[in-house]
């Protein structure tokens, strides 16, 4: 089965289409469907406990309620978040059976769209340092980068 990944602004020219390596097998994780609240409790603590400050614990919940959400709103199946960190920054990573067709989703928000548009994604690469998006038939997983301050 083929993956497609679309870079993320601020992508490198040519680093869009090399495959999402999986979580870390020790990464917590938490499936959901329809918990949005534990699933930022969820992404709070953890994000805590990786180091985040706290202004940026509450941008990261922010980011990942909007991913979460969509699963809820675009998807008949449930979704998968996962959080880990390294060194230099907080990683989550979101997985549903949703399929993103617009390979420029989130890139920035369309003025022919108006009020109560889909800006879930815009506001997510507006928070994040770095959001991939890789996306197929078969689903779509939405990686978020948050620096260590």
């Amino acid at each position: 089965m083929s993956r497609e990944q679309r870079p993320a602004s601020g992508d490198a020219p040519g680093t869009g289409d090399l495959p999402l390596t999986s979580p870390p097998a020790d990464a917590p994780a938490i499936g959901y469907r329809d918990e949005l609240a534990a699933v930022r409790q969820f992404t709070a603590m953890q994000a805590r406990r990786a180091g985040l400050s706290l202004s940026r614990v509450d941008d990261l919940v922010i980011a990942v309620n909007e991913l979460a959400s969509n699963t809820l709103a675009h998807t008949a199946g449930p979704g998968r978040l996962a959080i880990w960190s390294t060194p230099r920054e907080v990683i989550c990573q979101i997985s549903d059976t949703g399929h993103i067709t617009n390979p420029l989703a989130g890139n920035r928000p369309s003025p022919s769209e108006g009020p109560g548009a889909r800006m879930g994604l815009w506001v997510v690469r507006q928070i994040c340092d770095l959001a991939e998006i890789q996306t197929s038939a078969a689903g779509a997983t939405i990686r978020l980068h948050m620096l260590l301050d």
